[in-house]
């Protein structure tokens, strides 16, 4: 396609079709992206990408790698590296070496690669990245100490297999540029000390001024993407290759700065980087010869992916969990899954090129091998990860539990009720002080917008199958609604009245399609039971025998019914116009509005439950 502004516009609707695919599927995007890029480009000759960019590819794909380095480098923090398990620690410092090892000899076997690029390709290998790990476990849903265990291997592999990746590559280029080796190890230790300096001065830089408030909020995000770009060249033309390893440093230094609040930086680069994802992917994927694509079902190829999945994840994860509490069931599912995502793509791309122009032998088949390595282990693990995890009967409980869109009093209040009748709760809130006090109520939180990419990366939903949205904002509990509908379903989506809901006509008023049944009764909105927990009125619990039935507690009076919980442990919400009949076994919360004096033993009220 020679007009460059119709290409354009075509990656950009085929990125959109592949992520909306994606979510619809539940299944990593890389795969639909990668998918379309081949499809376009070699399949059928509608995008050139060389055609397209000329002179400018090199320079754009290695700023969009620059930005996605950057980008996943911001979210590892050094504390939660420290304070997670001892086998997530081993999942990096031993399963990913041992990785490295075994799949860079299997390269250098099987295609005759030089061990330079075979110890490349190796470190390629060991990351997996949230982007693909997170869709799947979704898919999947394992139990929660194994989705926890995958999850955070792929949020901390992620930028440091990318500044492994970079480190090799750095050596690799010092060393075909001379002859001596002395003089080769002096250009590594440049390039390792210039990346370091500036990166790590540049996110000083940049963390003083945030934590300063130097810069006006609106051009927050312009600053940091322009000073990515800055420590990007101005680290290359220092020292030639650094510029890498130095926006890596940079994202890990900021992340890292005490005082310094990056979480609308972060939201920022996220969209960026989706941006640059979405169109990166297809246009290398697009830049593959035919050739190359046929060449990738061969049995090279295949035993490749047979190495990768069946001797080095295993063995890897085996040495990892060596000792620990882990069950063998949990082990085979960890050995099982590890799909590779876009940090291994993108950077073999980037230094495909670099070092295709500086005469590498071999360094073309870095990127058709890093695509059948991705669409290998996404497909495979894919199709079969699930059926595993039922086999091996370690699939997570039922979703009962209860996501809770605002961390509120209100929320607060009723999150602790639920959980003391062992009903899973996570609190969702943008407020710190909200998911302070929450914390120290006992309830497990989640410090973020429950919405944002953020949160569909990191959310941990194991057991959780409902939404329930007590945000005084009406907006924030429609959003949130539509965002968990797909997850979740229509039946187990639920909303606050608010008193924009109670004040306007039916025709101004959301449809409750869109922001889930409404709690309670009519009357009861946000304000009012604000108001009446304010006040002192309590939550209490009540349990349903042959003597006190339902009909009882209704005549008893002085109480407004929230949810029932069945004998088998189901969270059932009151909701207007719904026909819901509790039985003997059922526990039903309700809200007191004038607590009253314990009850002697022998009296004839209702059995309440403490809460």
């Amino acid at each position: 396609m020679h007009d460059s502004a119709m290409a354009i516009a075509i990656i950009g609707i085929a990125a959109l079709a592949c992520h909306w695919g994606a979510w619809k599927a539940r299944l990593p995007a890389i795969l639909f992206l990668l998918i379309a890029g081949l499809i376009l480009g070699p399949g059928l000759g509608w995008i050139n990408p060389d055609k397209i960019f000329g002179d400018l590819l090199f320079p754009l794909v290695s700023l969009a790698v620059a930005v996605i380095l950057f980008e996943g480098s911001l979210t590892l923090n050094f504390q939660e590296l420290g304070g997670t398990s001892k086998v997530v620690q081993r999942m990096i410092t031993v399963a990913a070496p041992v990785t490295w090892v075994v799949v860079a000899i299997a390269t250098h076997a099987l295609f005759d690669l030089s061990w330079q690029l075979s110890i490349l390709f190796g470190a390629l290998m060991v990351v997996t990245g949230p982007t693909v790990v997170t869709p799947l476990l979704r898919t999947v849903r394992p139990s929660e100490r194994v989705a926890n265990i995958l999850r955070w291997e792929g949020i901390i592999i992620d930028p440091i297999g990318a500044l492994l990746v970079v480190v090799v590559y750095e050596f690799i280029v010092t060393t075909t540029t001379s002859a001596a080796f002395s003089h080769s190890l002096l250009l590594f230790l440049e390039i390792i000390v210039v990346g370091l300096a500036v990166g790590a001065a540049a996110g000083y830089a940049l963390g003083k001024m945030l934590a300063h408030r130097r810069l006006p909020e609106y051009l927050q995000n312009l600053a940091t993407l322009s000073l990515v770009f800055m420590v990007f060249t101005f680290c290359n033309h220092l020292a030639h290759e650094s510029g890498l390893l130095g926006v890596t440093v940079m994202g890990m230094w900021l992340g890292n700065m005490r005082g310094v609040h990056i979480h609308n930086i972060l939201n920022f680069k996220e969209n960026l980087t989706i941006l640059f994802i979405s169109g990166l992917f297809i246009i290398l994927a697009a830049r593959l010869p035919m050739a190359q694509l046929i060449g990738i079902f061969t049995l090279s190829y295949l035993l490749l992916l047979l190495v990768i999945q069946f001797v080095a994840r295993p063995i890897s994860v085996a040495l990892a969990t060596l000792g620990s509490e882990i069950k063998i069931r949990e082990r085979v599912l960890l050995g099982w899954i590890a799909p590779r995502g876009i940090v291994a793509a993108a950077v073999s791309a980037l230094f495909a090129l670099r070092l295709d122009e500086s005469g590498v032998a071999g360094a073309d088949l870095l990127v058709p091998l890093t695509f059948a390595v991705i669409l290998g282990t996404v497909v495979f693990q894919s199709a079969t990860s699930r059926p595993l995890a039922k086999l091996l009967g370690i699939v997570e409980p039922e979703p009962r539990g209860v996501l809770i869109q605002g961390a509120n009093q209100v929320a607060r209040r009723i999150g602790e009720a639920l959980q003391q009748q062992d009903v899973p709760v996570l609190v969702c809130d943008s407020n710190w002080d909200n998911i302070r006090l929450a914390r120290m109520a006992g309830l497990k939180t989640f410090y973020g917008n429950p919405v944002s990419e953020f949160a569909t990366q990191r959310l941990e939903l194991t057991g959780i199958g409902n939404l329930i949205a007590l945000s005084p904002l009406r907006e924030l509990n429609v959003i949130a609604g539509m965002h968990f509908r797909s997850e979740f379903g229509d039946t187990h989506i639920f909303s606050i009245r608010t008193n924009a809901d109670s004040n306007k006509a039916e025709k101004h008023q959301v449809a409750s399609t869109l922001k889930g049944a409404p709690l309670f009764s009519k009357d009861l909105t946000y304000a009012k039971l604000a108001s009446l927990i304010g006040s002192g009125a309590e939550i209490r619990a009540t349990r349903l025998t042959d003597e006190f039935t339902i009909e009882d507690f209704r005549r008893q009076g002085g109480s407004e019914l929230l949810f029932a919980v069945t004998d088998k442990g189901k969270l059932k919400p009151f909701i207007e116009n719904a026909k819901l009949e509790p039985t003997k076994g059922w526990v039903l919360l309700s809200l007191i509005r004038e607590p009253k004096p314990k009850i002697r033993e022998n009296t004839q009220e209702s059995p309440d439950i403490p809460s």
